[in-house]
């Protein structure tokens, strides 16, 4: 993805936030000389920031997320924290492939905008899609879901995604925008993400701006 089309989706979705009064933490305003000699901060440690991806598919509009971790523990740490939030923007018909977590159980939360439809199916001794139905929690409620069902969000609404539940979702065409958040156990984007066909999380980066706000990933060149 090229700096400028990530700069441009960043400074949109500060304004979608701000919209549906969602505020961020101070530092999500800082620009790429003010994270200087600032390696040892839990923010950098633990991947906290803006996180935008196309995995790999070079058409965010189709297939990408753009997210902003608030929280999130370091299962490497003597004392980790045991949880993690993030808050995401989905657009219509933009896909979150079909993926699956092995560590992270996560409740996925739409906070407002449209509506958010969740895809799901189980997986199976080999971690492929399973060919079962499976009971998913909605605000609590059991829900039998067919394999390949969907579960649609409305704003308010909140499903428990399970370790080992695949998964994928997208706005609903017509509906606007969805504020999705998501709290969860740690995350690690690194390690623990199975999808179904093999991509790759985080998007390589064509450098034709300058930042102004610095991914998740760049810390390391500017820390």
């Amino acid at each position: 993805m090229k700096r400028s089309q990530i700069n441009a989706l960043i400074t949109d979705a500060k304004d979608f936030f701000k919209a549906h009064s969602f505020h961020l933490p101070p530092w999500a305003f800082w620009g790429p000389g003010d994270w200087k000699g600032k390696g040892d901060l839990e923010i950098v440690q633990n991947m906290l920031g803006w996180d935008l991806t196309d995995y790999g598919q070079n058409d965010f509009e189709s297939t990408g997320l753009i997210l902003f971790t608030i929280r999130n523990g370091n299962l490497s740490l003597k004392h980790p924290k045991p949880y993690a939030e993030k808050i995401m923007i989905v657009r219509e018909g933009q896909v979150c492939p079909m993926h699956f977590h092995w560590t992270k159980m996560e409740d996925i939360i739409n906070r407002g905008g449209g509506n958010l439809v969740i895809e799901l199916y189980g997986s199976d001794a080999e971690e492929n899609l399973s060919d079962q139905p499976l009971t998913v929690l909605v605000d609590g409620i059991p829900h039998v879901v067919e394999p390949g069902g969907t579960i649609i969000l409305q704003p308010g609404e909140s499903i428990t995604l399970e370790r080992g539940m695949y998964h994928k979702f997208y706005g609903e065409a017509g509906k606007g925008k969805v504020l999705v958040g998501e709290v969860s156990s740690v995350n690690d984007d690194n390690t623990d993400n199975h999808f179904q066909q093999t991509l790759p999380r985080f998007p390589a980066l064509e450098e034709d701006e300058a930042p102004v706000h610095l991914l998740v990933t760049d810390y390391p060149q500017f820390v």
